[in-house]
């Protein structure tokens, strides 16, 4: 998904600074191979280096234009200032609506993640109006109910793959939301040399679950550990044992539950 500016601030909806933070113990995990799948480390990877991990990269999807050569996106972002927000889930999806953001200073932005909205903001040349504090479609569905009472024409730019919870969240508040597909996504074939080297796996997502298990079955590092409890349920709806669940839902607790694990299991 290209390049992440991941230390990058943005504004989040409670007009506080956003950034990549990662956790306090530094070197707690010093010597541990752990695998991240995502097209690009980025935050998620910068963070568990700064633990003192031994990053291995093995992305297991890769990013691809939508199957109508981007029409479906270019027609909701020509309509841009008919909606109140527009909402990102990825820094690819940022990257493909940030100039029409910049475009169309009336519509209001809103991302998942502090990567994605440091790649929205940086784009769009201004701040990100809402970003939740735990890295979840559900947690901006609960922000954004939150922060508005009357309906709302939302725009969500996100991938093919991408599950209906934020959307279907969103329209049960009363929002009127339009879904379009800002890119495609497929399936890398991995290095099973590299897979074979870890000592943990991160899962930041069902589909990463999903990518996962089509890519190598049930094999796993002796360790494996999920960002949050539908993560954790769909891993294991495909066979896959989870070890740990991140108590709090975002990348910072994602580390924290790693760290747990490599002490429960030396």
């Amino acid at each position: 998904m290209h390049h992440e500016p991941d230390t990058q601030s943005v504004t989040s909806g409670s007009g506080t600074d956003v950034t990549g933070v990662g956790g306090s113990d530094t070197g707690s995990l010093a010597g541990c191979r752990v695998l991240v799948t995502r097209e690009r480390p980025g935050e998620l990877g910068r963070m568990l280096t700064e633990r003192g991990a031994d990053v291995v990269h093995v992305p297991l999807i890769a990013v691809i234009d939508a199957p109508d050569g981007g029409e479906e996106l270019h027609r909701g972002l020509h309509h841009l200032d008919t909606f109140d927000w527009l909402v990102v889930t990825s820094p690819a999806g940022a990257e493909r609506v940030g100039v029409a953001a910049r475009r169309t200073s009336g519509v209001r932005l809103a991302a998942v993640g502090t990567a994605t909205a440091a790649t929205l903001a940086g784009l769009a040349e201004r701040a990100v109006d809402l970003v939740p504090e735990r890295q979840l479609a559900v947690a901006l569905a609960e922000a954004f109910g939150q922060r508005n009472a009357s309906p709302q024409r939302v725009l969500i730019a996100q991938a093919d793959r991408a599950p209906d919870t934020l959307a279907e969240a969103m329209r049960a508040d009363g929002h009127d939301v339009t879904t379009v597909t800002a890119y495609s996504t497929v399936l890398v074939e991995p290095d099973r040399d590299e897979v074979a080297a870890a000592d943990v796996l991160v899962l930041a997502s069902g589909s990463a679950a999903e990518s996962w298990v089509t890519a190598l079955g049930a094999t796993r590092p002796p360790i494996v550990v999920a960002i949050g409890p539908s993560t954790a349920a769909r891993s294991r709806q495909l066979g896959l044992k989870v070890d740990g669940v991140a108590a709090d839902h975002s990348l910072v607790g994602l580390i924290d539950e790693v760290v747990r694990q490599v002490a429960l299991h030396p």
